[in-house]
């Protein structure tokens, strides 16, 4: 097992934070890991984004034109800079929607093959790499691949991000039995439920967790809470056993 696919059970649950956590802890333990964004969209060109105030690093390696990714950019950066951030996102779209219609409304098409293979510069450089998806897992990339698609393809157990918040038994269970009947069956690491955002008063964030197990098949990794780091050595220790299982 060379690395892990984060998909989540929808937008906005926080794949990237997760993801970009767990890079961090792995670089932090000497791990070379890699990351890989295969698409994004919702994309600003780095001459919009040093117009706006952003303090661009010298190390980034794009002209004034290009597309950053913001989820490639943070990913880049946990990861202690590996590589190129170009080959982090090799693909990047302007439109704040689906990778495909992004593409679209710009004349051009995601390049399939390219989503495929441009995971082996890191496959040939990293210990282990961390592939984000673009959405939940049933997200469309192109007019004919779904996330759940490329995750197949990669060869890459899924490690998916909830948020935890009231509804997300619901959501986990749907987006697990999808992946166990999508075409052979994608295998799945384990859960995260990252905090986010979510009020306090919501009573279920403390027994969440627990029903989870409850009702799952697969681990819960851990939880991550709000703003912090908290939680998110237990989930490392627990992808990096399995690496070596």
């Amino acid at each position: 097992m060379r690395g892990f696919f984060i998909t989540g059970t929808g937008t906005e649950v926080g794949k990237t934070y997760v993801a970009s956590l767990v890079a961090a802890e792995m670089h932090s333990r000497g791990v070379r890991v890699g990351v890989y964004k295969p698409v994004a969209s919702d994309c600003q060109t780095v001459a919009e984004r040093k117009a706006a105030g952003d303090k661009l690093g010298d190390d980034w390696g794009l002209e004034p034109d290009e597309l950053v990714a913001e989820d490639a950019l943070q990913l880049w950066q946990a990861a202690g800079c590996p590589l190129t951030l170009r080959e982090v996102c090799p693909q990047r779209f302007r439109a704040a929607v689906a990778p495909n219609v992004a593409a679209r409304m710009e004349g051009r098409e995601v390049d399939a093959n390219l989503l495929r293979i441009g995971i082996d510069p890191w496959l040939s450089a990293c210990d282990l790499v961390l592939v984000e998806g673009a959405g939940g897992l049933m997200s469309p990339i192109t007019d004919d691949d779904y996330n759940a698609d490329l995750a197949v393809d990669l060869g890459l157990p899924l490690v998916v991000v909830a948020a935890n918040r009231l509804g997300v038994i619901n959501d986990t269970l749907q987006t697990v039995i999808t992946a166990s009947v999508f075409a052979d069956g994608l295998e799945v690491a384990g859960v995260v439920l990252n905090q986010g955002s979510e009020l306090a008063s919501d009573e279920s964030l403390t027994s969440n967790s627990g029903e989870l197990r409850k009702h799952l098949r697969v681990p819960v990794l851990g939880e991550v809470g709000h703003g912090g780091q908290e939680g998110i050595a237990a989930v490392v220790d627990a992808l990096l056993k399995l690496t070596k299982s």
